[in-house]
């Protein structure tokens, strides 16, 4: 990336905004042109000093987060990347990305120490990644998807998958509302999804998603048989596998092992071992994100007889983890979002 990405930074705690302009100041291609200390403040700074990028926090005084990026986003969309705590404002942060927010990150709660220095890295990739994302494809979720396969019955038996597994990044909550919210209560095979989300969010999210599916979802827990119709959700913080039992079925198990992944859960644990248990009967799904998670996943699908769908790139928020995908020559087939759904039930 050549181009200066210019950042407004957005909280009430003048502490935040110093640490946070200090942070991003490390990327030569960050350029931090201004700070705001609430949404008020921010709407008219956005007038004047034009970012490609704004950070932003969700619980502030005047006009809180949330309700600048519904301002924002009905006046001029622009790339927002929320800093928020989940203990404090877990709600607000689904609510966020419902109203438009690009990505998120965990604000450290103990704010006086090093901590908030570890996200630094991450800030500033997010940040870059944001500042690529073509206006039009920013996510503003409908208050419930249209069902599309509401009446469409299926056989399970006869089926050539017993198993959809997702991996999921930035996007990845907007993108999978759509998607869940298009598969039929009868669909007869579990979905198994890593979403990269800080703990403390996917138990939520799942909730949230559960509402607005026909489907079940849940978040994935220690020992749960996967049965169809269920979509699992793997939990922040601790891999999602699965493991065949004597009496034949296959149950959910988490792990924080391995170690040496960049992230936790991971979409390629959880290929992999979807790999070893249904072997050539899974179906494994890239979709938008950052990064290359799901690219050593999918090679193991497909040297069992998987099969591998990734998301075009003109639906995805980032085109990074279905990209990497694509150019390793695993993808099956390259789908947008409008058609990944009737692709999966076509497959089924």
């Amino acid at each position: 990336m050549n181009k200066v990405v210019r950042v407004l930074v957005v909280d009430d705690s003048a502490y935040v905004r110093k640490v946070v302009k200090q942070m991003l100041s490390r990327s030569p291609f960050i350029e931090v042109v201004g700070t705001s200390r609430d949404g008020a403040e921010a709407l008219e700074a956005i007038e004047t000093l034009n970012p490609d990028v704004v950070t932003l926090d969700l619980i502030m005084p005047e006009m809180d987060g949330v309700e600048f990026l519904r301002k924002q986003m009905a006046r001029r969309p622009i790339p927002v990347v929320i800093i928020s705590i989940a203990s404090e404002g877990g709600e607000q942060v689904l609510a966020a990305l419902d109203a438009g927010a690009v990505d998120f990150l965990q604000k450290p709660t103990a704010l006086a120490n090093e901590k908030i220095f570890e996200i630094s890295n991450e800030l500033i990739e997010k940040v870059k990644a944001a500042a690529n994302v073509p206006l039009n494809r920013l996510p503003v979720m409908a208050e419930r998807p249209i069902q599309l396969s509401k009446g469409m019955s299926f056989s399970p038996s006869s089926g050539v998958v017993d198993l959809v597994a997702i991996g999921i990044s930035t996007g990845g909550p907007q993108a999978l509302a759509f998607l869940i919210g298009q598969l039929p209560e009868n669909f007869p095979v579990p979905v198994a999804i890593v979403l990269h989300m800080p703990v403390g969010y996917t138990s939520m999210y799942a909730k949230r998603l559960n509402e607005m599916s026909l489907m079940k979802v849940v978040e994935a827990s220690e020992g749960e048989v996967l049965e169809p119709g269920i979509v699992f959700i793997a939990a922040a913080g601790r891999h999602l596998t699965f493991v065949r039992h004597s009496d034949g079925t296959v149950r959910t198990h988490l792990d924080a092992r391995p170690f040496d992944t960049l992230h936790r859960p991971s979409v390629d644990v959880m290929f992999q071992s979807a790999a070893e248990v249904f072997g050539d009967r899974v179906l494994g799904v890239v979709m938008t994100g950052m990064g290359s998670d799901g690219t050593q996943g999918s090679a193991w699908i497909k040297s069992r007889g998987g099969s591998i769908f990734t998301e075009a790139e003109e639906s995805c928020i980032v085109y990074g983890m279905p990209r990497s995908v694509v150019e390793a020559g695993l993808s099956d087939r390259s789908i947008t979002l409008n058609c990944m759904a009737q692709a999966i039930l076509e497959r089924l």
